[in-house]
């Protein structure tokens, strides 16, 4: 197994809806690291870029305002094969199809609504890392 890390961002529905605490704990609990975590409140600008590959898509204005319509706790997970773990754990992007004990399948109540984002490889928490954090924000393992 390859030890990786992850980007999960508890959305602004999570953050209002008081989850921010339960989504942690369900990572902790499986034996994910944190290695960063901050709460943060995301700009238009830093919006537009993460979402960047949704840009031609129908959908893409939405999920811009949805993001940047409340704070947000983003974290950088790590642990053995943490990208497959973590999108696992959350469950399928709509929170009314998601299984039962996932996250979504527990708390979300929509495909936008749907309390979490998780990386979907290496390629994108590469991508969405340099969005939220900054290399210096990143605790070494401990």
């Amino acid at each position: 197994m390859a030890v990786e890390k992850t980007l999960v961002l508890v959305k602004p529905d999570g953050v209002r809806r008081g989850l921010v605490g339960e989504v942690i704990s369900r990572f902790e609990r499986k034996g994910l690291k944190i290695r960063a975590l901050k709460m943060l409140w995301m700009s238009r600008e830093q919006a537009e870029e993460f979402y960047s590959v949704h840009r031609d898509k129908p959908f893409f204005k939405d999920l811009v305002e949805f993001i940047t319509s409340g704070p947000i706790v983003a974290m950088v997970l790590e642990g053995d094969s943490a990208i497959e773990v973590v999108r696992l754990m959350i469950g399928a992007t709509d929170g009314r199809k998601a299984q039962p004990g996932t996250i979504r399948g527990d708390y979300a109540l929509s495909i936008q609504e749907n309390v979490v984002h998780a990386s979907d490889s290496r390629e994108s928490f590469e991508r969405e890392f340099r969005v939220v954090f900054r290399e210096e924000e990143v605790v070494p393992e401990y």
